[in-house]
């Protein structure tokens, strides 16, 4: 049996756009004369940094420009950055930030989505429609015994990049599929310095990404549009892509490379990907590698938010900013204030429930 020094270490969905198909409830929804106007004296001054601005149960950043795609207002916050305009079909694009993604899932963050459209005065006059969507698989990879030549796909095309003579990047594809399988640690480090997922690896070495991006038509072929088709058909996705669309293989003299034996780190992708088109992500890696999978998420949020006590406790104090422990025991205190035993334990009651029963 091959053997190989390598293990899935997490998976899940890295980017997603998805369009969104609103209209306002009895005249409510969002002042967007008013915002308008507001984007342009932040164009105008001289930071034309974006401005804060509270929207319903939620704050976003008002940003100084419109997107490219036609959308005359930018607004963002650590979850979303909406596209958005009144007379725009669809009049609302959203981007689903990395972070929050592998911090609640997409599923949540669209039911996230929608309560805040809802506490601006909106409602779905029909489904939502995804655009693009990355799935992805970091496994821990000590060394890599494959080149370009291993790959099989049905891509025409295909490039690689290198740093010090080592590759960094295979890249299969241009538009609507395109397979990456990179070094994460080394992009992290000189490109998107998300060094949040060395908490989530529990490492900062040795992991690789295998990654598809997926955009519309080919999410439409497999009858993809909506949130629930997502988590209905993305098995059945995951397996076209990796058994169809693009393997990894060990080289023979065969001049057919489909007749290649599979490389045992494809081998693992496919098995995962099977496991879990069939069982679900708490059988294949156990309830409790799930669970401290979100706890780690928790542990990201949290610590955003003691960056913001923080800030906040800087400017209210004009002193220096105070270290990690002393904004944990800063906001400790007002959550000794919000504290009420009993109020913790049903909720906390209720929340055990919901995890138990797969709800959370």
């Amino acid at each position: 049996m091959d053997r190989q020094p390598f293990k899935l270490l997490i998976h899940g969905i890295d980017t997603l756009q998805c369009a969104y198909f609103l209209h306002a409830i009895e005249r409510q929804g969002l002042d967007f004369g008013l915002l308008a106007e507001q984007k342009e004296s932040i164009r105008q001054s001289k930071s034309k940094n974006p401005a804060p601005v509270i929207l319903g149960n939620s704050s976003f950043l008002l940003h100084p420009y419109g997107s490219a795609s036609g959308y005359p207002l930018i607004i963002s916050n650590e979850d979303f950055k909406i596209e958005m305009g009144e007379y725009n079909r669809p009049n609302f694009f959203v981007t689903f930030r990395s972070q929050a993604l592998w911090r609640e899932s997409a599923f949540l963050l669209h039911d996230k989505f929608l309560k805040w459209v809802a506490s601006v005065g909106y409602r779905p006059y029909r489904d939502e429609s995804l655009s693009r969507v990355d799935f992805c698989f970091d496994y821990h990879l000590p060394s890599i015994d494959f080149d370009e030549n291993s790959f099989v796909s049905r891509s025409s095309k295909d490039s690689q990049y290198r740093e010090d003579g080592k590759v960094q990047t295979f890249s299969f594809g241009k538009g609507d599929v395109v397979l990456r399988v990179y070094d994460k640690v080394a992009e992290i480090k000189q490109q998107s310095s998300k060094v949040w997922f060395y908490l989530l690896w529990e490492q900062d070495e040795n992991v690789w990404r295998i990654e598809w991006q997926i955009r519309k038509p080919v999410l439409k072929r497999f009858d993809i549009i909506t949130f629930d088709n997502l988590k209905e058909q993305q098995g059945d996705l995951l397996r076209y892509l990796a058994e169809e669309h693009d393997t990894l293989r060990q080289p023979t003299s065969d001049s057919n490379s489909s007749r290649w034996p599979l490389h045992p780190l494809w081998k693992d992708l496919q098995g995962k990907i099977e496991q879990l088109n069939h069982l679900g992500i708490d059988r294949v890696f156990g309830k409790n590698a799930v669970l401290e999978e979100r706890m780690m998420r928790m542990a990201i949020a949290i610590y955003g938010y003691l960056k913001r006590v923080a800030a906040v406790h800087c400017v209210q104090t004009g002193k220096e900013p105070i270290e990690a422990d002393d904004a944990l025991k800063h906001i400790g205190g007002f959550i000794k204030q919000l504290h009420e035993p009993l109020a913790w334990q049903i909720d906390v009651d209720k929340r055990i429930k919901e995890i138990q029963s797969g709800e959370w």
